[in-house]
């Protein structure tokens, strides 16, 4: 069938048999916009609202095998977690905030992944470990899953980003359709074998940010209490918004203050502010200390390094909220 951009008018030939049904956006060749499609299917395609199951199980593990992992009744009953820790701006904590929250929750005895798609791979750098591959080499099939996600520690693994990701994000802007759809078609086969998958995004809005939207079904948004991360968040909100018209699930579910320092009067106005207007979605605060900097030269996570500090007892608080499980680590 032929498919007519609405921006260009450029004519595209093509298969529609060969689009999956789930995808709503085709990028055009000649302008290089996207626009929606219309193409009659048919089975038609199920409302983002129905049904009920899809905000609590959207892909529900298989029956548990013998050897499987840890709390196979967790997984079976709600699916695994898809948390993305996003931003647009940077030097919030993002980073320190995947690494410690998916340590933290694998500290808890929980099956994670954590999946890097920044290009500057620091995630491994953190955790102290030299991927021989990941994310990118996982997508193009250069490495099987077993290959390119390693594990760098008890109950936890990771799929490494760094430079490759580039290459990436020129192989999704090439597609003509579904390359929002990259990252969720190369994860969600793995998903079962994790109770959580927590993505870092890095900062800027580019393919690969697009792409962690249309695969998680919550977000943990960072926003250091200084004016700038403040005003980069409502950005980043517009944005989310842009999203949720195509896909429902995601949603905004924490709010993490970050570099709280009791010190300046102008930081505690800020976070009066937001649980004002946000409430519970609101996390504690993770409070400005010097070991959060200090623990990536060594390659560890703060609860390593110093877990005695005021970041690891922050982080543990997160980890007690995403889990619903206020008793951990007591």
């Amino acid at each position: 069938m032929i498919i007519t951009c609405p921006h260009c008018k450029k004519q595209h030939n093509i298969d529609e048999k060969r689009i999956p049904p789930n995808v709503r956006m085709a990028r055009c060749q000649g302008c290089g916009q996207q626009f929606p499609l219309d193409i009659p299917r048919e089975e038609p395609v199920p409302s983002p609202f129905q049904p009920a199951t899809i905000k609590t199980a959207p892909h529900p593990a298989p029956a548990p095998a013998p050897d499987s992992a840890p709390a196979p009744t967790t997984r079976a009953s709600q699916g695994t977690r898809r948390i993305g820790v996003s931003l647009s701006k940077g030097g919030v904590g993002k980073t320190t905030t995947s690494v410690n929250l998916a340590a933290g929750l694998a500290l808890a005895g929980k099956r994670v992944l954590l999946v890097d798609t920044d290009t500057q791979g620091q995630s491994s750098f953190m955790l102290g470990v030299k991927p021989k591959g990941g994310l990118t080499e996982l997508v193009t099939e250069e490495l099987s899953p077993k290959e390119a996600i390693i594990q760098a520690r008890k109950n936890l693994w990771l799929l490494a980003g760094g430079k490759s990701l580039a290459g990436l994000k020129r192989l999704i802007d090439r597609k003509d359709y579904g390359g929002e759809l990259t990252i969720a078609q190369a994860l969600t086969p793995l998903e079962k074998d994790y109770d959580y998958v927590v993505v870092d995004t890095s900062p800027g809005w580019d393919p690969l940010t697009v792409n962690v939207l249309f695969y998680v079904n919550e977000l943990m948004t960072p926003v250091s209490l200084e004016v700038m991360s403040i005003q980069g968040f409502g950005e980043f909100l517009k944005s989310i918004a842009s999203i949720q018209k195509f896909r429902k699930e995601v949603s905004l579910r924490y709010i993490l203050p970050t570099f709280r320092d009791m010190r300046v009067k102008r930081g505690g106005e800020f976070l009066e502010e937001i649980e004002k207007i946000y409430g519970d979605k609101v996390c504690t605060p993770i409070r400005y200390n010097v070991r959060l900097s200090e623990a990536p030269a060594y390659g560890q996570t703060i609860f390593e390094f110093a877990p005695g500090s005021n970041g690891a007892q922050d982080y543990r608080e997160l980890v007690r909220k995403v889990t619903g499980e206020p008793n951990l680590f007591t």
